[in-house]
């Protein structure tokens, strides 16, 4: 599965690594390259980085799911306790 930037996005990618090579590289790095190497990052290291994101994104659920007892545990059969005990506050 590619991935794909929005326009917005990739305008956006672009700008933050001509402005690393300006910082930290001996020389400017043109728009074409520097498309191409945003190109190659997201086909080639992308998707390990995706994978990573669903892996930790399915534990995290995973977790939450295993935890719903403990979160969202209601009490039953507490009306009648309920009532007795307004009862006693009552006297």
């Amino acid at each position: 599965m590619p991935i794909e930037l929005s326009a917005q996005s990739r305008t956006e990618a672009i700008a933050s690594i001509k402005h690393y090579f300006e910082e930290n590289m001996s020389e400017p790095i043109g728009d074409l390259p520097v498309g191409l190497l945003l190109n190659y990052i997201l086909e080639e290291i992308g998707p390990a980085i995706y994978n990573k994101a669903i892996h930790d994104a399915q534990a995290r659920l995973t977790q939450r799911v295993a935890d719903l007892d403990g979160e969202l545990f209601a009490d039953e059969f507490q009306y009648w306790p309920r009532q007795a005990a307004k009862r006693k506050s009552k006297r």
